[in-house]
């Protein structure tokens, strides 16, 4: 939120500089980010001054051109030679020169005047058209002051009424609604002067002349639906002329962004940047029937905003009738035909508090998100619609002329009592540490508009303004009463109480997770972090994730956001895709995330069953190649065998051995080609494969994807079970051997593997694959697998025999269970 200084002035007095003050609304909890000069035109008419032209002489190698003489010094100096192509330049005029060094803008375009050459004559200066400086859009000629008492020299910042404010950048926490206004700022810095001792005035604009101009001329206000509508005031001024604003509200409302529109609706913006109070206004001939009714949409109503957009209203929508047709929604947006223009000569002004839940709602249904909507999402002071009214009834009048007309409506069915809170002196020095003086605290708490109703030795009890939504219990106080007093003011202490703490499954799920991260980020791969929040088109298509098991927001952001994600690929891929998009396709990527899902089986009333899934997940996605090419090495594509290496690397890492899995291949609508990893008791662990293309597509990535997926808290598990022991080194030598088998297609090396495994588990202590054949002289639906196996006795060199016993189990076990052949 951006707070003008000068604005900011016109409700409290004080001297802080713009950074002084930066600091101190920063000490307050209303943290400052920048605070910037700004100017009603840019540049502030720097080195822009009054000139008389003695001297207009023709140009003797032009047919357009003058050279002319200023003076700029009234005198004091010698006359500036200035050559000027405008028109209407002629000698007794005063005029505006930018002198040398000055910087004219175009926009955002910049021009240095300098010593120049035009024509072969020299130019000290530039004589000035409007738009050449920003005061009017005028080319037609230089500027021609015609008021004789501005004498040579003059600024021209003074003659065209620059405008110098200074803009803070206020980042609002959500619950600090009471402080998104210029007086609710002023509000907070006065409770921080009074505590340092600095004498300040705070003021509040005074509505003291608001009267009735004339008592006919009403218009009748019902409200169906009191709960979104709380309070609803509002008043009726014929007779208003609508025209440009004066040039301080332009300027106050141009320093913090706002474009001013016409005199109408800057007085309403300018009531809801001072006062936190939304206002709108309606063109009271647009209004049929002479009556306001603040009531719901009917389900499916077509409106059209004042942005041209047609919307489709729910039933829950609060709107703002006529006895025809709706002509706002309540709280956010204005409608297209009931808005004021240069031709409106009535007006209704509403000023209401409605209900945060109703309006945040609806602003999230209809996608708006506007400057009255995030007030009343917050909850505005209920007991400022009347005061706002007639602040704005008076300015109206100031500034558009009309008459206000009898009577002011003000339905509030059920007005907003103050917060009531008891505060404990003890429990506040508790919980702030430090123990503060009680009339610090009194004063600390008056300043901020807190009400002290009862007190007694050890108590207070206390009346919170309704506006403060934020302070309803005694630790707000306490917050309220530190941030005034100030963070820094309470001093560490030279003792440290803490309690100990054990270490649990949550601790060692995090130290596992960096292991891996370590393990990872060595080999190269990035880390990624993806939003949980995704788009619900990813899976309407799918099997192994269904759209119906999507967890669904009810308010959502946008479509790409409206549902939690239920595996971790999709986000991964959008980074791939990112990635490849600025030339990046050789990829390694790891991330650890949350997954979500939704099964409408379950009863949501089963105490000991729901109907939302939350697993710990972690991801692992590599693409392009493995190496790039170079002189010592070739370019070689990553595989999905690379990935496979990875997954079995962080198994071996965590203890988890490969006997205490199992694996299948697998072919999904995720995979191409993939394998499961389960548990022996029959547990899915995860997946790892080849992405499928469709996918791939969908996603504009037109390379190859190896992917894996796995339960992190079943790896967790299973990494827990290990334990750490040890044996003394083999006494004897390994031995090789080697067989080529025949085996049929398929067949994997997973499967060779096991049997070997179980065919000889004594000995054998490696299984590897050192060759794969298929092609011609095999028959049909045939491959031959080259595997070396290596067999050793920890305690003594194995004999011929012995290794031809392991060596004959295992080739009967594999003919026996695989049908495999020797070649």
């Amino acid at each position: 939120m951006n707070i003008s200084y000068s604005w900011l002035k016109r409700y409290i007095d004080f001297d802080l500089t713009p950074n002084e003050l930066a600091d101190a609304l920063t000490s307050l909890g209303l943290e400052t980010g920048s605070v910037e000069k700004v100017e009603s035109i840019k540049g502030g008419l720097k080195g822009l001054v009054a000139g008389k032209v003695l001297t207009c002489e023709a140009h003797p190698d032009s047919d357009h051109l003058h050279i002319t003489t200023v003076d700029i010094s009234n005198g004091a100096e010698d006359p500036l030679q200035i050559v000027c192509g405008a028109p209407n330049v002629a000698s007794g005029q005063t005029v505006i020169v930018a002198t040398l060094g000055t910087v004219l803008y175009d926009g955002d375009k910049e021009f240095l005047i300098k010593k120049s050459k035009i024509r072969g004559v020299e130019s000290f200066g530039m004589l000035c058209a409007e738009d050449e400086i920003g005061v009017g859009h005028s080319h037609d000629g230089i500027i021609v002051l015609d008021d004789k008492t501005i004498s040579s020299g003059t600024p021209a910042a003074s003659i065209f009424n620059v405008h110098e404010d200074y803009v803070l950048e206020v980042d609002l926490t959500p619950n600090r609604i009471d402080a998104a206004s210029h007086y609710g700022v002023a509000r907070d810095l006065s409770a921080w002067l009074i505590q340092h001792g600095i004498k300040s005035n705070l003021h509040r604009p005074n509505i003291d002349r608001f009267e009735i101009s004339r008592k006919e001329g009403k218009i009748e206000v019902e409200v169906e639906n009191t709960k979104s509508a709380p309070r609803y005031s509002g008043i009726v001024i014929r007779g208003v002329k609508v025209g440009e604003s004066p040039e301080w509200l332009k300027n106050l409302l141009l320093a913090i962004g706002q474009r001013p529109i016409n005199s109408i609706v800057d007085i309403t913006n300018y009531i809801l940047f001072s006062i936190c109070q939304p206002l709108h206004c309606f063109d009271l001939s647009k209004i049929k029937g002479d009556k306001i009714i603040v009531k719901n949409a009917s389900e499916g109503d077509k409106f059209v905003t004042l942005d041209g957009v047609e919307r489709t209203l729910n039933g829950n929508d609060l709107m703002i009738c006529d006895s025809e047709k709706p002509l706002c929604i309540a709280g956010v947006f204005g409608g297209l035909d009931s808005g004021v223009t240069e031709s409106t000569t009535d007006i209704f002004l509403e000023s209401a508090c409605f209900n945060p839940t109703s309006i945040r709602k609806t602003a999230r249904r209809q996608g708006l998100n506007t400057d009255a909507s995030f007030r009343y999402e917050r909850g505005i002071d209920p007991n400022n619609t009347v005061y706002a009214l007639k602040m704005a009834a008076l300015l109206v009048k100031e500034i558009a002329g009309g008459e206000i007309c009898t009577p002011l409506i003000d339905i509030y069915s059920e007005p907003a009592a103050p917060f009531s809170v008891e505060l404990n002196y003890n429990y506040l020095n508790n919980i702030i540490g430090k123990e503060i003086p009680k009339e610090t605290v009194k004063s600390i708490i008056t300043s901020l508009d807190i009400a002290i109703v009862k007190e007694t030795d050890d108590n207070l009890s206390l009346f919170v303004p309704a506006y403060r939504v934020d302070v309803q219990r005694p630790c707000d106080v306490a917050e309220e009463i530190l941030r005034v007093y100030g963070y820094n003011n309470v001093e560490f202490s030279d003792s440290l109480k803490s309690s100990l703490s054990y270490k649990g499954a949550t601790d060692t799920k995090n130290e596992l997770q960096n292991l891996v991260s370590e393990q990872l980020t060595a080999l190269g791969f990035n880390e990624i972090l993806n939003n949980s929040l995704t788009a619900v088109d990813y899976y309407n298509t799918l099997e192994t994730y269904p759209a119906d098991r999507c967890v669904k927001l009810i308010n959502p952001l946008s479509n790409d956001l409206s549902v939690m994600r239920q595996t971790l690929l999709f986000g991964g891929l959008e980074s791939i895709a990112h990635n490849i998009n600025r030339k990046r396709d050789n990829l390694s990527m790891y991330e650890f995330g949350n997954c979500y899902s939704y099964d409408s089986s379950i009863d949501a009333t089963e105490k000991l069953l729901a109907p939302y899934s939350e697993t710990s997940c972690m991801s692992i996605l590599m693409t392009g190649s493995k190496s790039e090419g170079s002189w010592i090495e070739k370019e070689r594509d990553i595989t999905v065998f690379d990935l496979k290496a990875i997954v079995f690397n962080i198994f071996a890492r965590l203890g988890i051995a490969e006997n205490e899995l199992a694996m299948k291949s697998i072919a999904s609508d995720i995979y191409s080609n993939g394998i499961e990893f389960t548990t022996r008791g029959g547990k899915n662990i995860g997946t790892l494969g080849i992405v499928k293309n469709t996918i791939l597509k969908k996603m504009d990535i037109d390379q190859p994807v190896y992917y894996c997926e796995l339960d992190w808290n079943a790896i967790v598990k299973l990494s827990s079970k290990k334990k750490v022991s040890y044996t003394d080194l083999p006494k004897s030598q390994p031995v090789k051997r080697d067989l080529a088998l025949l085996l049929d297609t398929t067949v994997t090396f997973g499967d060779v593997k096991r049997v070997i495994a179980s065919a000889e588990r004594r000995l054998l202590k490696e299984v590897t694959l050192f060759d794969v054949y298929e092609g011609k002289n095999l028959e049909a639906g045939k491959k031959s697998y080259a595997v070396s196996m290596i067999l050793q006795d920890n305690e003594k060199t194995l004999q011929d025999k012995e290794i031809e016993k392991s060596m004959n189990k295992i080739i009967t076990s594999l003919q026996k269970e695989l049908g495999a052949t020797l070649r």
